[in-house]
């Protein structure tokens, strides 16, 4: 039987999403083991530095942490509405298109309706995991301005540190989930920019993914008195802090 090019489709489609599955899953093996040599891991030892002081800041220094986290609930709420508005679309194109656009003969693959239905659903699919992804986000950091917000608060910097890692875990897997989604857009134009998209794709993300950097070591806190969110310093603790320093 000759190979016909709707053959390709077959060959290099799922060969694309195999070079993007093994790398991310040998990223996932590098954060969870070696957690310094990603730049995941290397913002992560920053984020509990910054936690760490921002539990033990004065009042007016709480007021600079929840505009950040606010920063960081916006974008990923902003994120999560373009996910949903582009899922949104990607249906009612759907439910109302005859997909004349992508049948193309200038498109060189499979262009049969039912494999045109595959690449929508594959790619609605990847939008509305973003679009959830975003959300857990979002919902991460408003948990976490709750607790740095909460005066005379006396929980754990662990737990606080835990919920602001998460909610950028859930936003790294909403970014992933839009790359693969590019992915799949180039599918509609056939299975070759595809898989062009997956070769350049994942170096381009190796690079970006990958540190070389060691890790910053910040100052420890031991030698300066703990204080609550909230609370103000007493005189004793003043004058053991400038005469420390």
């Amino acid at each position: 039987m000759a190979f016909e090019k709707e053959h390709l489709d077959l060959v290099l489609v799922p060969s694309g999403l195999l070079i993007m599955f093994a790398y991310h899953l040998f990223l996932l093996y590098r954060y969870l083991n070696a957690p310094h040599t990603t730049v995941i891991g290397f913002e992560n030892n920053d984020k509990r530095a910054w936690v760490e002081r921002i539990m033990q800041a004065d009042t007016r220094d709480v007021g600079i942490a929840l505009n950040v986290i606010s920063s960081n609930t916006s974008a990923a709420t902003f994120l999560a509405s373009v996910s949903l508005t582009l899922s949104s679309i990607i249906g009612t194109w759907i439910g109302s298109s005859p997909n004349n656009v992508f049948q193309s003969e200038l498109i060189y693959g499979d262009t049969r309706p039912s494999t045109i239905a595959i690449k929508y659903i594959c790619l609605l699919t990847c939008f509305l995991l973003a679009f959830s992804c975003f959300v857990q986000s979002a919902r991460c950091f408003v948990h976490a301005n709750y607790l740095i917000s909460t005066p005379n608060s006396d929980i754990p910097v662990k737990n606080v540190e835990m919920v602001v890692i998460r909610a950028g875990e859930f936003w790294s897997l909403g970014l992933r989930a839009i790359y693969f989604a590019i992915d799949l857009l180039l599918w509609f134009l056939g299975p070759i920019p595809m898989f062009v998209c997956s070769v350049v794709m994942v170096s381009l993300l190796y690079h970006l993914d990958c540190n070389s950097n060691p890790l910053h070591r910040h100052r420890p806190l031991g030698s300066r008195p703990v204080k609550r969110v909230g609370e103000q310093m007493t005189p004793p603790a003043m004058l053991i802090q400038g005469r420390v320093a």
